[in-house]
């Protein structure tokens, strides 16, 4: 090992200003990027299942156009009194109906599926990207820019995806029903009408860009809002005990009410904007109406079909209304999105800033921080230890600041942690003890200086028990094995036992033996949080049965006995020696030094100390490693 000390200046960091979200090209650019995730190729699920819509779309529009000209063939058969003409036509009327109530259920259907499929690729998509490295900790510890990545992930997904659902029926067959209705309305009533209609169109497109801009940005603001709401309640359901120790339900009901008055606000500015939104969208759709008849009349009037006699000329006005009016209702129907494209712009751009991220972190390399091939995920064989050098870590000149604030804690460390020679960090709170983890652990960057992890992580290899001790949902075997995905089956302190006599016999060393029974086994899927049912020691000894399990060669300790005592501490830190472990450990208490090797001790303001400890000398016989 080698050491020094000194001192040094600090450095801040700036956040720069967000655009507001708007249906401008940065909503393009990021919508097109998750259309890529959700059509990634072909032949693929999304992009099959998009052509089969188009197909039963296109069958259902040439249904309804033969649905929407029977009105002018009844006009027909009842003015002729057509008996056996009207028994035909009511046969062909109730099939078409039938076929078109299927064809409908169809397309809906299809939509549903689509928006399963979509959102399991859009959620896949960020689940790989947001679990990737150590990217979720950097966006939730360390940036400050992107509120709520979890409401992202998990809410905001799903209603982008419903609601995109709900519009690509309508999307994919609006420009073959267009270019279908408009050949006929031109046959129908000449130039005049689709050239009325496509004008009335663009006004009403027009006016709808203008109310519907300021819409996303409230709405995204919206959900940010109901994020906080959400987390606010989180809060106080995982921190119930100790906000009820402080009887603090009186100021915690006024935070949340006060969180909760923000966003009824926020709603109430949301609706007043878009009233004038659904003004727009209902004037233009009832305008249109009286624009189809319009259309209609001009052709009469100007005396185009005067030779036809009266049965004639209402059957031709139906099926000629049909026309104008179905032409008119596809551009209303497009208008009449303007609602549900506002949620969906919302959206995007709330997933979309999440995306590039997400992107952005994963791409980002710590120049000053290399690591070893992380060994977490087994396929059932170890095999042979994949790492044989006998350093963990080796620090040349690495100074460290606070990403936040830029102040110094550390200055030009150099420090080279190898196999037999633990290491103890001491120093007052605020000095930077568990800083130096996380910039071993590459969760935090040094300011300068390189740091190289020369042992890959997990089991034989490096393993982290942080000073909050961590539990996921599942059985007991599943936090004992934790993070492994399956068993570890080499164990040097037991070879050859099978792995629940292993587990048994490391929950009985911890000091863990009632709680097999109180978990019902060792597979049990228990309902409860485990947080809620053992104690700060009880998880503390949880942790170091987990240590126990996968003994790595080393093992990194951030005060992981801080709720146990002196007697239990030096049993089980005897242990991790006993089972051939070099501890890297943050600790207090002066007992713990008699199991380390050095002592780094932290003054803050970037002066350090590195001093040999000679208490590990003389631990009795058979205690040491």
């Amino acid at each position: 090992m080698a050491g020094g000390s000194g001192s040094g200046s600090t450095g801040g960091a700036g956040t720069g200003g967000r655009a507001v979200p708007r249906l401008d090209g940065l909503f393009l650019r990021r919508f097109l990027r998750l259309l890529a995730v959700l059509f990634p190729g072909w032949p693929s699920a999304s992009a099959l299942m998009f052509l089969t819509l188009l197909g039963v779309a296109l069958l259902e529009q040439l249904v309804i156009y033969q649905v929407g000209v029977i009105p002018s063939q009844y006009y027909e058969v009842l003015g002729n009194k057509d008996f056996s003409g009207f028994k035909t036509l009511t046969a062909v009327a109730v099939t078409l109906i039938i076929v078109n109530s299927t064809l409908k259920s169809f397309d809906q259907f299809i939509c549903n599926m689509m928006y399963v499929n979509w959102r399991k690729s859009l959620t896949e998509y960020l689940h790989s990207c947001y679990f990737q490295g150590q990217v979720y900790y950097s966006l939730h510890v360390l940036r400050e820019d992107i509120d709520n990545p979890d409401q992202r992930i998990s809410q905001d997904v799903e209603r982008f995806c419903r609601q995109l659902s709900s519009m690509a029926s309508k999307l994919v067959i609006s420009p073959f029903t267009l270019a279908y209705y408009t050949h006929q309305c031109f046959h129908s009533t000449g130039w005049l009408g689709p050239v009325s209609i496509f004008g009335y169109f663009v006004i009403g497109t027009i006016a709808n860009k203008l109310l519907m801009s300021p819409i996303v940005s409230k709405l995204v603001q919206q959900e940010k809002l109901e994020g906080d709401f959400r987390f606010k309640h989180m809060q106080i359901r995982v921190n119930a005990e100790p906000a009820a120790f402080y009887r603090a339900g009186r100021v915690e009901h006024m935070r949340t009410d006060r969180r909760l008055q923000s966003l009824l606000q926020t709603q109430r500015e949301l609706i007043g904007k878009e009233l004038w939104l659904y003004i727009g969208i209902n004037t233009f759709d009832y305008l249109g109406s009286i624009l189809s008849y319009v259309v209609i009349a001009i052709p009469i009037f100007s005396g185009v079909y005067s030779d036809l006699s009266p049965t004639e000329l209402s059957a031709l006005v139906s099926k000629n209304a049909f026309v104008s009016i179905y032409l008119i209702g596809c551009f209303s129907q497009l208008i009449d999105l303007s609602s549900t494209v506002t949620d969906v712009a919302g959206y995007t751009h709330r997933i979309g800033e999440l995306q590039e991220t997400l992107l952005s972190l994963g791409r980002k390399k710590n120049g000053n921080y290399s690591e070893a091939k992380t060994s977490w995920d087994l396929d059932g064989h170890f095999g042979e230890d994949p790492v044989p050098r006998d350093t963990a870590f080796l620090l040349d000149q690495v100074t460290l600041s606070v990403p936040s604030s830029g102040k110094l804690l550390i200055k030009d460390l150099s420090l080279r942690i190898s196999q037999g020679n633990s290491v103890m960090i001491v120093g007052n709170t605020g000095t930077g003890k568990t800083s130096l983890l996380r910039v071993l652990g590459g969760l935090w960057e040094s300011t300068r200086g390189s740091i190289k992890m020369l042992t890959c992580f997990g089991p034989r290899g490096v393993v982290f028990l942080p000073q909050r001790p961590f539990f996921t949902d599942g059985s007991l075997r599943e936090q004992v094995i934790y993070p492994l995905k399956e068993i570890y089956p080499v164990s040097a302190f037991s070879p050859g036992s099978a792995d629940d006599e292993r587990i048994v016999r490391f929950l009985e060393l911890a000091g863990l033996t009632d709680l097999l029974a109180r978990a019902g086994g060792l597979d049990e899927q228990v309902d409860w949080n485990w947080y809620d049912i053992l104690s700060p020691g009880e998880m503390q000894r949880l942790s170091f049965a987990r240590l126990f399990y996968l003994q790595p060669k080393y093992a990194v300790l951030d005060e992981a006995t801080s709720a146990l005592t002196e007697e239990v501490e030096h049993e089980l830190y005897r242990l991790c020696l006993q089972l051939g472990m070099t501890l890297i450990s943050v600790g207090h208490r002066p007992s713990l030094e008699k199991f380390h090797s050095w002592i780094l001790k932290l003054h803050g303001e970037g002066r350090w100390e590195l001093t040999r400890c000679e208490k590990m000398k003389r631990l009795p016989a058979g205690e040491g490693h």
